[in-house]
């Protein structure tokens, strides 16, 4: 099913905080009175005179060379038609995310008030000096082709309409490989085609360029198929219009090859996708409803092969495949132009990836174990990390090789590592979890369900499918809520302890046998089983849910407490730490322990560096340690670096293939430049890998580190992770956001579906 939007989420989404979605940040410090000298005038004289010499040196002195501008007019934005360029906006922010998400490339939004083509074309010409690279976006047909062939004649650096060619590069890389698995030659397919605009004119001319024959191609748009006579044709249509005697779609689809969908939803029958040739090749990518759905296509022939836009069925052609690397290439070679060539060699780079092994970390995201190349698995998933170090550089040779580059990649290895670094290659972790955890999702009890925030991530995580929620609480507080706010729980378990009385007694003598040789009386035990976060503890411990989030509105000592004494700690676990995840601009850090051990010994760390090393690599990360003090290998005396230097000691005896070095400053430890400068011995610097972990001498200085980078740090907090409990219990930081709630029942999820793997 896909995502449910509501409109007040929506809404909230964009306007909360700071409106919109992007802000522009300095990329040089701009703190004190001779950087802001430097930044403007007098200093900034000196750059612009260099310009002045040689224009090239634009791309030295300036953000130019990963600048791309996202332009529209507005008069086709998604499925709203022609709203104006006013409201086009959040489109084409949006679209400046997932260049900047997927490859590290900032973007302008320019919404430009011009429905004239020669006009349009004027405006954008006159805006080269600023940008390497032109996105065009959301033009209507066919004005756009006009557009985009005179800007790419006009201006020397790469243009593209992503409306058009995105979906064309996509899909061709899909086309090879159902082609490839069904023996059949590009050259001899028949291809029909549903729609007759940007995105379907530009595929059918990119796979021409693959090998199609132009003869063997038949479109149809709502009044029929497109005929050699019919009266008023565009030049496009002119150029793909048929001299066949054939009148209707369902005429058409007898014998062919392949289907190609880019009209309306729900248009093509069971009866015509029977009538195709054998091996049939259907790419519905009408969204949100494709012109035939998944199940109805498969249903009708055994022998299908399906692809949609959607996320949750196989084979979705998603353009965030393509644009945000192919300009990345562009860019990092001073293309004058995105050409033939260049966008061919994208196709092949998607369609080449495909075959290679994937890695867990993909498989993992989308819960299928045996995930390969093959009927269900054509194109790359869009959390692939490879895609950026495959295309990229696909697409740089292709300029390159094309005499289209003005500058020459020498050493790709280091390129590659340039392009992970430049976007933190890493940073999709939260987006990798929920994906897991939508995969099996998992029953999850909220301790404290009369809070509005908890209900509306419950209503989140049941929309989006990430959690099965169970609310416990005050059964008539939690429908007052409910209404009050007019949330969309209908149907969600709600559970009040003090109306549980068979549950009650159950808990009641399990709590009592566990604690009665440690203080409680059965008294006691029945009655501290309608609290809430007892209850919600044992009904994990006794199954009756999977995991169990709590923590919003009390301290974290009385949170934990419950489940310490009801679910207890894993076999051969001493105590429980506390890990927050910490989503950088530079990736992901692990920090510990932020929550539980106040003051730990030197023993005591070892035994929190193996529990975080084990939760780093339950994210596919591989643990990269430092144990952080005030002291660089001894320069300073003291009790913490004393105490850190001795649990260095003893890790790297008890864990012998963990990358861990100390005790360490944190300047140090994150600036490997300084560690191969003053500490080469480290084994952080002799690895050449960057620290991704961090272990903190005490709970007040890792609480304080990451409280103060989740406000100053421009970086996401995701945690407390409870790590070493028996079964999966996570307390809240206090006052988490909605979003924050979310994250942690992802994690939740997962945990759960580990923990049922491995029982």
């Amino acid at each position: 099913m896909p995502i449910k939007i509501r409109k007040e989420d929506a809404l909230n989404y964009h306007s909360q905080g700071s409106p919109g979605k992007i802000q522009v940040i300095p990329s040089k410090p701009v703190s004190s009175q001779l950087d802001l000298a430097l930044a403007y005038s007098p200093g900034v004289a000196e750059p612009c005179k260099e310009i002045a010499a040689d224009v090239e040196n634009v791309y030295k002195y300036t953000a130019k060379g990963n600048l791309v501008a996202v332009i529209s007019n507005g008069t086709a934005v998604l499925g709203l038609g022609d709203i104006g360029p006013e409201a086009s906006k959040p489109v084409m922010e949006g679209k400046g995310v997932l260049f900047k998400k997927f490859a590290g490339i900032d973007v302008f939004d320019l919404e430009i008030n011009e429905k004239d083509p020669k006009k349009l074309i004027q405006i954008i010409k006159s805006l080269e000096p600023t940008f390497g690279g032109i996105n065009l976006e959301d033009i209507k047909a066919p004005e756009c082709f006009e557009i985009e062939q005179t800007l790419k004649k006009e201006m020397k650096i790469p243009v593209m309409h992503d409306d058009q060619h995105g979906t064309a590069i996509i899909s061709g890389a899909a086309l090879l490989n159902a082609l490839e698995l069904v023996e059949k030659n590009i050259n001899n397919i028949r291809i029909v085609v549903s729609g007759a605009g940007a995105a379907a004119i530009s595929c059918l001319r990119f796979y021409l360029s693959l090998g199609a024959k132009k003869e063997n191609i038949i479109v149809c748009d709502k009044e029929g198929v497109i005929h050699a006579q019919r009266p008023e044709l565009s030049k496009e249509h002119q150029e793909f219009a048929t001299h066949q005697s054939i009148q209707t779609i369902a005429e058409a689809m007898q014998g062919a090859d392949v289907f190609l969908g880019l009209s309306a939803g729900n248009i093509i029958s069971t009866e015509m996708i029977q009538s195709m040739a054998a091996n049939p090749i259907v790419f519905a990518l009408a969204n949100p409803d494709p012109e035939i759905g998944y199940e109805t296509a498969v249903a009708a022939r055994k022998d299908v092969i399906m692809a949609t836009g959607r996320s949750d069925h196989p084979n979705q052609v998603n353009n965030v495949l393509g644009f945000p690397y192919i300009f990345r290439g562009a860019l990092d070679v001073r293309a004058t132009v995105i050409n033939e060539e260049m966008k061919l060699a994208a196709a092949h780079a998607i369609a080449k990836l495909a075959k290679e092994p994937v890695p867990e970390i993909v498989t993992k995201a989308y819960g299928e174990s045996n995930l390969s190349f093959g009927r269900l698995y054509l194109i790359p998933k869009p959390v692939d990390p490879r895609l950026i170090t495959t295309i990229a550089p696909a697409v740089a040779k292709a300029a390159m090789d094309s005499g289209v580059a003005k500058h020459e990649i020498k050493d790709w290895d280091a390129y590659e590592v340039a392009l992970q670094k430049r976007i933190g290659i890493d940073e999709r972790l939260m987006s990798i979890v929920i994906g897991r955890a939508k995969k099996d999702p998992k029953r999850v009890v909220f301790g404290e369900a009369d809070n509005l925030k908890i209900l509306k991530a419950a209503q989140l995580i049941r929309d989006e499918k990430i959690a099965i929620p169970i609310l416990l609480g005050n059964r008539t507080k939690i429908l007052d809520l409910i209404q009050d706010n007019a949330l969309d729980l209908e149907g969600v378990n709600i559970i009040d302890p003090m109306e549980e009385h068979q549950l009650n007694q159950k808990f009641g003598k399990i709590l009592a046998e566990k604690r009665q040789r440690k203080g409680m009386n059965q008294a006691d035990a029945f009655r501290l089983v309608k609290e809430r976060n007892y209850f919600g503890a044992l009904m994990v411990e006794t199954g009756e849910a999977d995991a169990f989030i709590s923590g919003l509105t009390r301290d974290y000592p009385k949170t934990i407490l419950p489940s310490l004494q009801t679910i207890g700690v894993k076999k051969g676990v001493n105590r429980v730490a506390g890990m927050y995840i910490m989503n950088t601009p530079r990736g992901p850090y692990f920090f510990a322990d932020a929550t539980v051990n106040l003051n730990p010994t030197a023993e005591e760390l070892v035994e929190i560096i193996g529990l975080t090393a084990t939760a780093v690599k339950f994210f596919n990360m591989v643990p990269r340690i430092a144990l952080l003090s005030y002291s660089n290998f001894g320069s300073a005396q003291g009790d913490i670096p004393t105490k850190m230097a001795k649990a260095t000691a003893l890790a790297k005896l008890k864990y012998p293939d963990l990358i861990i070095e100390g005790e360490m400053q944190a300047n140090v430890a994150l600036n490997q430049d300084i560690q191969k400068e003053m500490y080469p011995f480290a084994a952080t610097a002799q690895k050449g890998m960057e620290v991704n972990t961090l272990i903190f001498p005490d709970l007040s200085s890792s609480n304080i580190a990451y409280k103060l980078l989740a406000e100053l740090g421009n970086s996401e907090a995701i945690g407390p992770i409870l790590l070493g409990m028996n079964k999966p219990v996570h307390i809240l930081q206090l006052g988490s956001s909605i979003r924050e709630i979310v994250n942690m029942v992802a994690v939740a999820v997962v945990d759960a579906q580990s923990s049922q793997d491995n029982a």
